[in-house]
């Protein structure tokens, strides 16, 4: 079984932790657009168990091709860190793939946009995220807690406090307080 490790901090500038992987010569993946398409039963059971299910397409900005993915995420540990169960497989086509959920009886709850540019510095990976109404955020992800707090003290987080609210949570928790539409939120 796999294990989704991470920590998740709100920055003002993704700058300093930008050129302190440059400066420790991490590797620079690449850039995105990512379109996140967030499913549920239609009872919304998987919500309420803390479960998602997720089609993500991605546009590549800079750096690599990747492919659009198909993931379900467990709920949440009691661990100090997020930490769930994660289960992603590579997919040809996400609109397709959304098709399939859909007549397979599954709704589409929400659909966000996040700007990505990610890193590999060591053993953990880090992304520099840009969320519509939310802002700049890094997270850090590691197969191990450890991991995850050696990069978070060499990138100068440590005195940072970690959010553990997933994004989704967050914007939604967002347009709540705001009035705004939160079926679909993106950039535009």
């Amino acid at each position: 079984m796999t294990f989704e490790i991470e920590a998740k901090y709100a920055v003002r500038s993704h700058g300093p932790i930008r050129s302190q992987l440059q400066k420790l010569e991490a590797e620079r993946i690449g850039a995105v657009l990512e379109t996140n398409h967030i499913f549920d039963r239609p009872n919304r059971s998987l919500f309420a168990t803390d479960c998602g299910l997720r089609v993500r397409a991605i546009h590549v900005l800079d750096g690599a091709e990747q492919p659009a993915t198909l993931t379900f995420k467990g709920a949440r540990t009691d661990a100090a860190l997020k930490t769930r169960q994660e289960i992603e497989t590579p997919i040809g086509d996400a609109v397709a793939a959304c098709r399939l959920l859909r007549a397979l009886g599954f709704v589409e709850t929400v659909t966000f946009e996040k700007r990505r540019e990610s890193w590999r510095f060591g053993a953990s990976r880090v992304e520099l995220d840009e969320l519509p109404h939310l802002g700049l955020f890094v997270e850090i992800e590691a197969a191990e807690e450890a991991t995850v707090h050696q990069a978070r003290d060499t990138l100068g987080l440590g005195d940072s406090d970690f959010i553990r609210e997933s994004y989704i949570a967050l914007l939604i928790g967002h347009c709540q307080q705001h009035s705004l539409p939160a079926q679909r939120i993106t950039f535009g």
